[in-house]
């Protein structure tokens, strides 16, 4: 009881010195946010006192322009009457025409340097702004996360009542870590090191095949090797993307689902995996993205490993408030009625499809492929 006293002590410890990290966080960020929005009412106002001088420059140059063409007509009437001007007259004209051009050069130069200040300005402006915003938005989650250490979070210790049952919740989370890893570890045994172990005896049989019957059959022999390599290279990228393709939490569903299939494409001679999505590409939330790809994954490995198909067409339509999955194979097809053991995949994906709350349809006969129809509603 004694020790049960002290790890609760210990975890409202560690929960206190969470919200105290997550409230100073909370507070430099607001900081950040303060400073950026004053630096940006700051620029805001240069921003357009610079706009006014531009605007003024710009109309005295105008001005000045005119006054320089109609000096230059003067000089001209003065150049073509040269014998109708005292020296003194046509010395004036000339430098007047000269010092109104460089007053030009100088105004334009000034409303060029003006410009430039204005656009680096509005650059600046839009880059606080950014800041702003993003500051705003993580105060708002870091406020979401520090009500839930506060209400939900403390009631962790009291859940938890004596030491039996925490060590039990520990136990239930490493033994499930385990029977992924038995899992991860037989398909790489079973898949990739299986393998390449044949590689290595068929690479020796390589040079003896040379020796012994000549350059064609040891180049049969080595595509036969290359092949095996590219399966159990496609076997290891079928295991990564098991447990979770890195491109769905950067670029989304429907990039993440043509370079799986292209891969899958890539690595089976023969096959061919058209895909096409209908409507807008967008994100949508990751348990639904990370759902409805399994799904995917999964009917596609059923057609290539037990269906035999040679095209499997793939269809994705994400529309208002669902999401829709076709999937259909050329390959031998089944008997629905029929339950195999291979069927544990598509239960597997109708308890996927049922947590979702969707619909699920097969539709398949021997010798005319499958069909795959998936339906899953998603919220906003």
């Amino acid at each position: 009881m004694k020790e049960t006293r002290i790890e609760e002590k210990a975890l409202d410890q560690v929960i206190e010195e969470m919200i105290d990290n997550v409230t100073n966080s909370k507070d430099e960020i607001f900081h950040i946010g303060e400073e950026s929005r004053g630096e940006f009412e700051k620029i805001q106002k240069d921003l357009q006192e610079t706009k006014r001088q531009v605007i003024s420059l710009i109309d005295e140059g105008d001005k000045l322009e005119q006054r320089v063409r109609l000096s230059r007509m003067r000089l001209s009437e003065v150049s073509k009457y040269f014998d109708q001007y005292s020296e003194s007259q046509i010395r004036e004209v000339y430098e007047q025409t000269h010092q109104l051009q460089m007053d030009l050069s100088v105004k334009r130069e000034k409303e060029k340097q003006l410009r430039e200040r204005r656009n680096d300005l509005e650059r600046r402006l839009k880059s606080l702004e950014s800041t702003v915003q993003r500051a705003e938005g993580l105060v708002s989650k870091i406020s979401v996360v520090l009500n839930y250490l506060n209400e939900d979070f403390r009631n962790v210790s009291e859940a938890l009542e004596d030491a039996k049952e925490k060590q039990e919740f520990g136990l239930r989370i490493i033994e499930a870590q385990e029977e992924e890893r038995r899992k991860l570890s037989r398909e790489i045994h079973d898949g990739p090191a299986q393998m390449l172990a044949n590689v290595m005896i068929r690479s020796d049989l390589v040079d003896r095949t040379f020796r012994e019957r000549g350059v064609d059959e040891a180049l049969a022999e080595i595509k036969s090797v290359k092949q095996m390599v590219r399966s159990a290279l496609y076997e290891v990228r079928r295991i990564i993307y098991d447990l979770r393709p890195m491109a769905l939490d950067d670029l989304g569903l429907i990039p993440t689902l043509k370079k799986y299939l292209h891969t899958v494409e890539e690595y089976n001679d023969n096959l061919t995996v058209p895909f096409t999505n209908i409507g807008k590409e967008r994100r949508i939330d990751s348990k639904y993205e990370i759902a409805l790809f399994r799904l995917v994954q999964e009917a596609v490995q059923n057609a290539v490993k037990h269906a035999e198909a040679t095209e499997i067409l793939v269809k994705v339509e994400l529309k208002g408030k669902a999401a829709i999955l076709i999937i259909k194979d050329n390959g031998k097809g089944f008997d629905t009625a029929v339950k195999k053991d291979e069927s544990f995949g598509l239960l597997g994906m109708k308890e996927r499809v049922d947590m979702l709350e969707g619909e699920l349809t097969i539709d398949s006969k021997i010798d005319e492929g499958t069909v795959v129809i998936i339906q899953v509603p998603l919220e906003r």
